[in-house]
C-alpha cells in the first residue's frame, strides 16, 4: 500500500489496496493516521463495491451512522444512494459539512462513484486545518472562544423543492438548533480547524444579528480560496473518505446526465472546542 500526498495542504492518494477485503488491523491503523493528517484519502480504481461491503469496509473505522433521510434509490437503511441528473439547487452545491446540526456531527465519509455523466460531477474539498492556520493571530484569538448554533434552516429553504426525492420527512426542520465551538480540536492530533459551514450554520452566539452575519460571511468567504482546495475527478468505482470535521465539500453541479454514488457515513462525537478537554 502506498499514500501519496495530492496537493501542498492535504489529501491523499491510496493504491496497491482492494478495499472490498478486509484491511487488517495494521492497514486500518496506517489509513487511521493518513486520515488524521491529510484530511481526505482517495481510493482510485476500485472495483465497484455493493451496500454490504462498503458497509463492511467503513465498519472497520467506526460505527455506521444511520442516514437520518434516505433518498427513493437508497435500498439499505445505512446506505445513501445520491443520484441526480439535474443536480443545481440539491444543497450539495454549496461549500458544507454533512449533518452539523446535529449534538455528534458524522465523523467521516465514505462516497464511491457508480455512475458517471460523459464530463463534469467533480467533487471539490477545502481543507479546514489551512482555512483556521490562514487566519490573523487576533482572528484566531476571538474565534477561538466563540460557538455558533447550526440548524436545517437555510438548507431546507434552499432544498424544499426537492423533498420529493427523499423517502421520510425526518421531521429535521423541528428540531432545535445546537451549539458547536467555531473552532474545533481534533481530539487525537489536537490541530485546531473551522467548524463553520453555509449549509448549517446561521448565528453566532452572544453577536447582534449584524455582527454575526457580517462574521459569518467572512468565513464562509474565506474557506472558498483555492488555497485550501483539491478538486476531484472522478471515474466510476473511485472512493473518496473523508473526516467531515475536518474537510468540507462541494459537489459541482455541472452536469445533465445520470450520476450516481454510494455514501457511508460513520457516527462521531460532540466537537471539541478550545480548552475543552473531552466531548463531555
Amino acid at each position: 500500500m502506498q499514500v501519496e500526498q495530492v496537493t501542498g495542504r492535504f489529501g491523499g492518494r491510496v493504491t496497491g489496496l482492494d478495499v472490498s477485503r478486509p484491511l487488517g488491523a495494521d492497514r486500518v491503523g496506517q489509513l487511521r493516521d493518513a486520515f488524521d493528517e491529510l484530511g481526505v484519502l482517495f481510493f482510485p480504481g476500485q472495483r465497484v463495491l455493493t451496500a454490504e461491503q462498503q458497509l463492511a469496509l467503513a465498519a472497520q473505522f467506526g460505527e455506521i451512522e444511520t442516514p437520518p433521510l434516505l433518498t427513493r434509490q437508497s435500498e439499505h437503511p445505512q446506505v445513501l444512494i445520491v443520484e441526480f441528473e439535474q443536480p443545481r439547487g440539491s444543497g450539495a452545491d454549496i461549500w458544507h459539512s454533512d449533518g452539523t446540526h446535529t449534538e455528534k456531527p458524522p465523523l467521516g465519509t465514505f462516497l464511491q462513484a457508480h455512475v458517471l455523466p460523459d464530463r463534469g460531477g467533480d467533487t471539490c474539498f477545502s481543507c479546514m486545518y489551512s482555512a483556521y492556520d490562514a487566519l490573523s493571530p487576533a482572528m484566531k484569538v476571538m474565534l477561538d472562544g466563540l460557538t455558533a448554533q447550526h440548524s436545517t434552516e437555510m438548507l431546507f429553504a434552499r432544498t424544499r423543492s426537492r423533498s420529493q426525492q427523499y423517502s421520510g420527512d425526518g421531521n429535521l426542520v423541528s428540531e432545535p438548533p445546537v451549539s458547536h465551538p467555531i473552532v474545533t480540536v481534533h481530539p487525537r492530533t489536537g490541530r485546531r480547524r473551522l467548524f463553520v459551514n453555509s449549509n448549517y450554520t446561521v448565528s453566532v452566539d452572544g453577536m447582534s444579528e449584524a455582527e454575526s452575519d457580517y462574521l459569518l460571511d467572512f468565513l464562509f468567504d474565506h474557506v472558498k480560496s483555492p488555497e485550501f482546495q483539491l478538486r476531484y475527478q472522478w471515474s466510476v468505482g473511485d472512493l473518496a473518505f473523508w473526516d467531515n470535521h475536518a474537510v468540507q465539500h462541494y459537489a459541482v453541479a455541472d452536469y445533465s446526465q445520470r450520476r450516481r454514488m454510494q455514501r457511508v457515513t460513520l457516527r462521531g462525537d460532540t466537537p471539541v472546542g478550545v480548552g475543552e478537554t473531552d466531548g463531555a
